[in-house]
């Protein structure tokens, strides 16, 4: 009987298995421009513009009011490349694929995964979304909160809604609800798996990567007012007068009377536009940059006409000075994207191998070490990941 010996392709594909079942919010964002990376006569090279949706405003009465179609789009980049380094033995790969996986690829994925999945989960400091609850335990409220950012931001309510929860918001979650579902299937995961399953629109799953955000040391009340009113369409930085406190990347605020407004019907809301602050702050007079960007007419307008008036005061939102903010999060699937890139194939080695498995691209390249009879082996995941529409997220603080 002749030995089964595992061949490259062989081990990639069950590496990407391994790999695939472990990423639980990269398995659940966008997936769909995978294929536009590295096609055989049809590179595009490591960045893809995505087009985002265009936005018009209504006009009232018989009179034509032509309005421009103003394209706007994002970039996603495919440029960070990790992998594992593995040396085989001849007695390894004689071995049962199951026990080659057990043994090897096991471990070896996990860490690769998590290190992937870490990475994708920074985008959470791209939302600006946040259901405040400081100092108020993490209950079933602070879900429907979430659920109702998302539905003021219009995101589809359809089955690609997710709640992305850490260890710790899921016990209390699960422990406040146990019992009160009458869904026989859902009480079953609850009390046997302390498992949430699907409540409220939303699929539940539980991320031990999740870290809390760490603010800045600016207070909720930071003492910094807006230098000069900010109006103009597509600005994404305020200019603030002088303070000694900082801002962290991830930080979010509102400026008093900045009101966001209906995304379609441009009317106020009457509740404060959060807005999250998209590079480390150092203190000081000078420019605070932020996201989103403020639109005070037009298609794509976002908060009332007034803007960020002149002497606002700035407040922070969800956490005081250098406090943690919980990085559980709410979105549907079209918020975030992610994406990998077939590495090419080098000449002048042992083997090589690509697989692909529900758009995750891995390469395997393995040499011949004749003085150890072993296989030096390195596989590899180039990607890349993007915030496309932040609106159709939002994070939940509660830390009671």
């Amino acid at each position: 009987m002749p030995n089964s010996i595992l061949t490259a392709t062989a081990v990639t594909r069950e590496a990407l298995r391994v790999l695939h079942q472990k990423l639980n919010f990269i398995g659940n964002i966008n997936r769909q421009y995978d294929d536009s990376f590295a096609k055989s006569g049809a590179k595009i090279g490591d960045s893809l513009k995505v087009r985002l949706p265009n936005q018009y405003v209504v006009r009232t009465g018989a009179t034509l009011s032509a309005q421009d179609t103003a394209e706007t789009s994002t970039t996603l980049q495919v440029a960070t490349q990790k992998g594992v380094d593995l040396s085989f033995t001849s007695l390894d790969l004689t071995l049962s694929l199951d026990d080659f996986s057990k043994r090897i690829l096991d471990p070896a994925m996990s860490v690769l995964a998590a290190n992937i999945e870490a990475d994708a989960l920074t985008m959470y400091k791209d939302v600006y979304n946040v259901v405040d609850q400081d100092a108020t335990a993490f209950t079933w409220n602070t879900v429907l909160n979430g659920r109702k950012m998302l539905n003021d931001n219009l995101a589809p309510m359809d089955n690609q809604r997710r709640a992305l929860l850490s260890t710790g918001s899921s016990v209390k979650l699960v422990d406040a609800l146990k019992g009160l579902f009458q869904d026989s299937g859902e009480i079953s995961k609850q009390y046997k798996e302390g498992m949430m399953g699907r409540s409220a629109g939303f699929d539940f799953y539980e991320n031990t990567l999740l870290v809390p955000h760490t603010t800045g040391t600016a207070a909720k009340t930071t003492g910094y007012t807006v230098n000069g009113a900010v109006t103009a369409n597509g600005s994404a930085a305020v200019v603030v007068q002088t303070g000694a406190t900082t801002f962290k990347k991830g930080d979010v605020f509102t400026v008093a009377g900045c009101f966001r407004v209906h995304p379609e019907t441009k009317v106020s809301t009457a509740v404060l536009q959060n807005f999250v602050v998209t590079a480390d702050y150092a203190g000081g007079a000078g420019s605070v940059s932020f996201a989103p960007a403020i639109y005070t007419s037009g298609g794509r307008q976002n908060v009332v006409a007034a803007g960020m008036a002149n002497s606002s005061a700035i407040v922070k939102v969800a956490a005081g000075a250098s406090e943690l903010i919980n990085a559980d999060m709410v979105f549907h699937k079209d918020a975030f994207t992610f994406a990998t890139a077939d590495l090419v194939m080098p000449s002048g080695v042992d083997f090589t191998a690509r697989e692909v498995q529900d758009g995750l691209s891995m390469r395997i390249v393995r040499a011949y070490d004749i003085n150890n009879d072993a296989f030096p082996c390195r596989l590899d995941i180039l990607y890349g990941y993007k915030t496309l529409r932040a609106e159709l997220a939002s994070r939940l603080h509660a830390d009671g």
